[in-house]
């Protein structure tokens, strides 16, 4: 079977509200036709990912490396870019609030809102400036609105110096919609700046 790479970050926004891409999609890839989490995929690429892709969590980072209000905290809203490692050529971005609560919430930028562009996930700290997240997310249907997967995204990320930038890992597993049977995983960096009441560029 032929197969395609994910579509880029523009053409997937370019194209988010087309029934002829989505039907031929669909077509291609005779399973499911889930997006990867709170980001693209393109259902046809599947041999392009690797089932046993390398998934390995980061250094953490120097001792000093506090943001402005002086602790040593993921705390905020961050402005985030997702990039594979593994070949599969996915990419997303968008912005991301983690809480004091231990919970995260994550607005994908190259989804359409009508597959579901928000996810929610929880996370704990893991050393003094490393953070670990456990992240759900489910994806529809943009045009039946049907639910079409559930996905699961795990970071092992780390504060920068000064506390406004981190960068770490994801692995990124697309189940069928029973959630139980994984179709696809891929695995790539992730890097955030944090936003601020003083940010003046989105």
């Amino acid at each position: 079977m032929q197969t395609h790479k994910p579509m880029s970050l523009i053409a997937m926004l370019s194209r988010a509200g087309s029934f002829t891409v989505g039907m031929a999609l669909l077509a291609a890839a005779c399973s499911s036709n889930a997006m990867a989490g709170c980001g693209s995929y393109d259902p046809s690429s599947h041999s392009l990912y690797s089932q046993n892709s390398a998934f390995a969590g980061t250094q953490e980072t120097p001792a000093d490396d506090q943001h402005a209000g002086g602790s040593h905290s993921i705390v905020g809203m961050w402005k985030l870019t997702f990039t594979a490692t593994d070949g599969s050529g996915y990419s997303d971005f968008g912005y991301s609030q983690w809480h004091s609560d231990g919970t995260e919430f994550l607005n994908s930028g190259s989804r359409a809102p009508s597959t579901q562009n928000y996810c929610l996930g929880v996370w704990e700290q893991t050393g003094k400036s490393s953070y670990k997240l456990n992240h759900f997310a489910l994806s529809y249907d943009a045009v039946s609105g049907d639910l079409n997967g559930k996905v699961r995204i795990t970071e092992n990320v780390s504060l920068g110096v000064g506390g406004d930038t981190y960068s770490g890992t994801f692995l990124i597993q697309v189940f069928d919609p029973t959630g139980t049977t994984e179709e696809v995983h891929f695995a790539g960096k992730i890097s955030a700046t944090r936003v601020t009441v003083d940010t003046s560029t989105p």
